[in-house]
């Protein structure tokens, strides 16, 4: 069967219950994906194999008042038993057009420097590397705590 590649509304909160292993960084928690699934500013596109999840790609608009809205691209992730097959080229392309459709003038996304693979696909994607600089901050909340799986203190 053929790959099929969509973004997730609201009401397609149930495609998130079959998930490949490799998909996401961790199971997939209902009440997120609710939340999620319900903001206008986030995005989800999956590829679907029949009737799993086997690619996801995860955007958020970000408004400025000072310039137009621009895409975030979070993370993509593709099953490992479906990599090298195109599915995060069309997960990419797909996203972008969201953006397009959201009235975005740019697109952008962070990737670890010895991630060669996500580097190949974003050139054939049309993206060029810029020079960046990613400070994180830990913020310590307990939802921050939950969120990466600890126990809450």
């Amino acid at each position: 069967m053929a790959i099929s590649v969509r973004e997730l509304r609201p009401i397609d909160e149930c495609a998130l219950h079959q998930v490949a292993p490799g998909v996401f960084d961790r199971p997939v928690r209902p009440e997120w994906a609710r939340d999620f699934l319900g903001d206008t500013g986030h995005h989800l596109v999956v590829a679907m194999d029949d009737e799993t999840v086997v690619g996801m790609i995860s955007a958020v608009v970000f408004l400025h008042p000072d310039k137009p809205p621009q895409l975030w691209i979070n993370e993509i992730g593709v099953a490992t038993t479906h990599q090298r097959r195109g599915i995060g080229r069309q997960l990419v392309d797909a996203m972008l057009d969201v953006g397009r459709s959201s009235g975005c003038t740019c697109a952008w996304l962070g990737s670890e420097p010895e991630n060669l693979p996500a580097h190949e696909l974003y050139e054939k994607a049309g993206g060029s590397a810029a020079p960046c600089l990613l400070f994180t901050f830990e913020l310590g909340t307990q939802q921050a705590a939950a969120a990466n799986g600890a126990e809450p203190r």
